[in-house]
């Protein structure tokens, strides 16, 4: 069965073109680089990792709540909305959230992957394109486990969420290489850890863990890849070409906070989307998740530089400043570590785990 008879809503065309114009830069200086650049190439050569070996995909999940989360990270759990629905209404939103949720997940990915390669076309030094490389193959990796996730386990999907799309058409169809590191590399994946991170360390199901653990050990190396680059960078801009990036890093800010209000999805379950909005975005619990969501974000562009007064004050209205004191490279080493400890307690993988024939059309 394909992925478009998979989706809970229509898509209309599955095929989606952003117009994008760039210029290609090739670079004849190839015995130079930047030391923290290098360092980070070499670590991404040997992280590499295989989603159908390192990942046991035998195991099932179960169809009341795939990735056995609390009720209490519905965005609607304690409204009326929730206190209404009977068991049968409940089982079936826990399935359409989740695979809402992973669908995203899944379609970020994927603009990542060709952000990504274009940031190797677009740059102009050669260790930053060394390093991209290796970061194509991560979120090709990346959309190949969060789509096996969909497709085996949930055999639900969703569409891309609007906010989503809007910031990836703004990052793609922009031709400035450093808006590539910003929009992606700073902006959506180190928002996408704090999710993915929310799963990783909440889910029962030790397969959605994992598969969100592992993509999160590469992520914690893409967002330094942006930081590295931008910090450098940044500094030689004048005061408007950095007000432009400012600007573009708060409207960024607010799709990415609004894209979790998830207003399609509650018409897809037969819910009032407007009751159900309406409690989400005054919820205690989706204040302190939309905030907890900044945590990698706030800190990255306080050291990329980009610090202005217009980004402090977006940060302070959405209540999210005190994140700019987090140790960032802590966090990501942390996300290293879990994912090494999970492959310690890892069991040879059974023979279902091997990859799957492609299913017919």
């Amino acid at each position: 069965m394909t992925t478009e008879r998979r989706y809970a809503l229509p898509v209309g065309q599955t095929d989606w073109t952003v117009n994008s114009r760039a210029d290609v830069h090739f670079r004849w200086e190839y015995d130079d680089g930047r030391e923290s650049l290098l360092r980070l190439y070499e670590k991404g050569k040997a992280q590499q990792w295989d989603a159908a070996q390192r990942i046991d995909w035998s195991q099932d999940l179960d169809p009341e709540n795939p990735m056995e989360l609390p009720d209490q990270a519905i965005s609607i759990y304690g409204s009326e909305v929730w206190n209404r629905l009977n068991d049968a209404e409940k089982k079936n939103l826990r399935r359409h959230l989740q695979a809402w949720q992973i669908s995203q997940f899944l379609h970020g990915e994927q603009g990542a992957l060709i952000c990504t390669a274009k940031i190797v076309e677009q740059v102009p030094s050669l260790d930053a394109k060394y390093y991209a490389a290796t970061q194509v193959m991560d979120e090709a990796r990346h959309v190949e486990a969060f789509s096996r996730l969909l497709h085996e386990k949930f055999d639900l999907a969703y569409p891309i969420s609007p906010p989503l799309r809007s910031l990836l058409e703004n990052v793609l169809s922009d031709s400035r290489w450093d808006f590539l590191y910003l929009g992606m590399q700073v902006l959506v994946e180190g928002l996408a850890l704090a999710a993915f991170q929310r799963i990783r360390d909440m889910a029962k199901n030790s397969l959605a863990s994992a598969v969100n653990a592992y993509v999160m050990q590469d992520e914690a190396r893409h967002v330094a890849f942006g930081r590295i680059a931008l910090r450098d960078y940044y500094p030689k801009l004048t005061e408007a070409e950095r007000a432009e990036r400012e600007e573009f890093a708060v409207e960024a800010c607010y799709l990415m906070r609004d894209r979790f209000v998830a207003e399609e999805l509650w018409d897809a379950v037969g819910l009032p989307k407007d009751e159900c909005v309406a409690f989400v975005e005054q919820s205690p619990f989706m204040k302190q998740y939309r905030a907890r969501l900044f945590s990698r974000i706030v800190p990255t562009l306080r050291d990329a530089g980009l610090w202005g007064p217009k980004v402090r004050g977006a940060f302070e209205d959405m209540g999210v400043l005190e994140f700019a004191n987090v140790d960032a490279a802590e966090l990501f080493e942390q996300d290293n570590r879990v994912a090494a400890e999970l492959d310690a307690r890892r069991v040879t993988p059974s023979p279902r785990s091997v990859p799957l024939a492609p299913r017919p059309a």
